[in-house]
């Protein structure tokens, strides 16, 4: 390919070369998890603002055990933070679907294997001043064995609940971190 031979043409070509290097410049692609800050002129690391985030209490097992998957994949361990800079409400709700039926006899249909679905709804807010940063809803499910012994099946249904709590604490850790990159820019 050659350079337009009139010199506007040339000058047009230039202008439109110097908007895609300014366009390209401004691209804001990195690591989430680096050791950048996620807003500029700030001091804090993204592993420093998740560690400051606090996951108030809730009232089921299964939402218990996304609490505390989440706790731990924030604060990497270190449990909840004595002085808080955000806050998350968290509610979980479960739903067992049955997801394979087999035919025993022509009125014996008999659920084989099913599914648990957690879903939680977060709220992200300011710990100081209350002012919510953002919401959103994220869903896992996990699938489980019913054999026909009655506590096999229970214990099926719990470690599987225990799989999708632990699953979706990673997803709302991610989504929580994104939250406050697009909150700090």
């Amino acid at each position: 390919m050659s350079l337009p031979s009139t010199p506007a043409m040339r000058r047009i070509a230039f202008f439109g070369m110097f908007v895609s290097l300014s366009m390209v410049s401004a691209c804001t692609v990195r690591p989430l998890y680096s050791n950048t800050p996620l807003s500029p002129g700030s001091t804090v690391t993204p592993a420093e603002q998740l560690a400051s985030i606090s996951v108030k209490p809730v009232t089921t097992r299964y939402a218990q055990q996304v609490r505390n998957n989440l706790i731990f994949g924030l604060t990497r361990g270190a449990g909840q933070p004595a002085v808080s800079a955000y806050s998350v409400d968290l509610a979980v709700k479960e739903r067992i679907e049955t997801t394979l039926v087999n035919q025993a006899g022509e009125d014996e249909d008999q659920p084989r294997a099913g599914a648990v679905v957690l879903t939680a709804t977060y709220r992200l807010s300011d710990a100081k001043s209350g002012k919510q940063i953002s919401t959103g809803t994220r869903s896992m499910s996990a699938s489980f064995d019913r054999p026909l012994q009655e506590y096999a099946t229970y214990r099926a249904q719990i470690d599987a609940e225990n799989r999708a709590a632990r699953e979706l604490a990673e997803i709302l850790q991610l989504s929580l971190a994104q939250d406050l990159a697009r909150h700090g820019s």
